[in-house]
């Protein structure tokens, strides 16, 4: 029955034809490894030529470690302050086939920081926005901040640090409440490997506690 929930729910996860990836959600959930991890199998296992923007200029080393990331990747990457920012950055990625936009995490609890991350996403047919939520917060909170960003269309989630918890049920109590398609499931750090796209059969089965250990 949970599985049969969950199925209409899973997402495709990043399309041939995507250009402009988001990633928003609270401090601390891994947005940016995420990013690293997702870019690198774009680049290296489809040969997509990539790009980096970033808006994280809060935290503190934010833009030196994705920056790392895009040496690494030999891609180009460029920051952004405001909203008046992002047709120049754009304009110098005009030739990137698949852009990863970072943002900042911030107290999404908050209207007014949500609505500042949302004036920085660019809308259309081939973007995507990512909530992007630790599976080691606690459910209701959780389930606080994807209701804040639905207000603004965002529908599509991933969750972080399975391998940190043992609690899997914030997960279906988070994307049943608000219908978020669900795309990615990461645990661990190493860049690619620690992510694959999510299946409701495996899910279910850790849930219920008969998945085989890793």
């Amino acid at each position: 029955m949970l599985t049969g929930w969950l199925e209409p729910l899973v997402d495709e996860g990043i399309r041939p034809d995507t250009r402009v990836v988001h990633f928003v959600g609270p401090t601390g959930v891994g947005k940016t490894t995420t990013i690293a991890k997702l870019a690198a199998e774009q680049s290296i296992r489809n040969r997509r030529k990539i790009g980096f923007i970033t808006s994280d200029t809060y935290r503190i080393a934010a833009v030196e470690q994705l920056r790392t990331y895009a040496s690494i990747l030999n891609a180009p990457m460029e920051v952004v302050i405001s909203h008046a920012d992002l047709d120049r950055a754009f304009r110098q990625l005009e030739n990137c086939e698949l852009i990863f936009m970072d943002t900042a995490g911030r107290n999404f609890r908050s209207e007014l920081h949500v609505s500042e991350v949302n004036s920085l996403l660019r809308a259309g047919d081939r973007s995507d926005t990512y909530l992007v939520l630790s599976m080691t917060a606690k459910s209701a909170d959780m389930t606080a901040i994807a209701g804040q960003f639905a207000k603004y269309g965002v529908t599509k989630a991933l969750f972080t640090k399975l391998d940190e918890t043992e609690t899997y049920g914030g997960i279906l109590n988070v994307v049943l409440e608000h219908q978020l398609k669900l795309a990615y499931i990461t645990g661990g750090q190493t860049v690619p490997d620690d992510i694959e796209p999510f299946r409701a059969d495996r899910y279910v089965a850790k849930l219920l506690g008969d998945a085989p250990d890793d």
